[in-house]
């Protein structure tokens, strides 16, 4: 999932350490994608302080929620539907069909809980201008992030950019849907791929995408 949706399992959370546990394997794969932290290894160190303690539990809870959307019947029945109706706009690039389909069902889902106002944005945007960047650093130096300067300067881009706020549009999400995949593969966009993916995106949500809710729902009752 993506981090609004992340976000919606921790929509009532008070302590912002918590929220940003919940998107922080996603921020640190955003910084550098070879990055594989264990923090469960470290929980004689972590746990000694509570706002490190509740980044842990915030991620474990991200893990958890990835693991039961990924396997679930909703993920990949509408990954293999809205794939298939990709493939002829994807002709001619690199792109795979399966991984597009994957990012689109994700970036969907954050759109479908901001138009349905399920999840405040401003709130989340909150939440992570106000950790404890003593904590939060400590916390990385312990998992094994030696680059922390790197982090922070990605993270207020992050905050500074309020980039998930757009996917309020869904005619926006073409756009990070192709930069996500150049991240994987080189090739030039021509226009019409844009459009066309739009065109489809829209045509899913609309037609194939009113039961999204059941996805946050199964989850929710399946968490431990």
């Amino acid at each position: 999932m993506n981090f609004l949706s992340h976000f919606y399992f921790e929509r009532f959370a008070t302590v912002p350490e918590r929220v940003l546990g919940s998107l922080l394997p996603d921020l640190l794969k955003n910084v550098d994608k070879s990055y594989v932290f264990h923090p469960q290894k470290f929980e004689e160190q972590l746990f000694s302080h509570p706002l490190s303690m509740e980044i842990s539990e915030g991620w474990y809870r991200h893990v958890e929620v990835d693991k039961l959307f990924h396997s679930s019947e909703f993920f990949l029945s509408h990954c293999h539907t809205l794939r298939r109706q990709l493939d002829p706009i994807l002709e001619g690039t690199p792109i795979r069909g399966t991984f597009m389909a994957h990012i689109a069902i994700e970036l969907i889902l954050d759109h479908l809980l901001i138009k349905h106002q399920l999840v405040n944005v401003n709130r989340l945007y909150e939440h992570l201008e106000n950790v404890n960047r003593s904590i939060v650093k400590t916390y990385l130096t312990t998992i094994g992030v030696e680059d922390t300067k790197g982090f922070f300067e990605f993270y207020d881009k992050f905050l500074k950019w309020r980039y998930i706020a757009d996917y309020k549009d869904l005619d926006q999400i073409s756009k990070p849907l192709i930069n996500i995949s150049k991240r994987i593969w080189t090739f030039e966009t021509p226009k019409e791929v844009h459009k066309g993916l739009t065109e489809v995106l829209i045509r899913y949500t609309d037609g194939n995408l009113k039961d999204f809710k059941d996805i946050y729902a199964y989850i929710q009752d399946n968490l431990a």
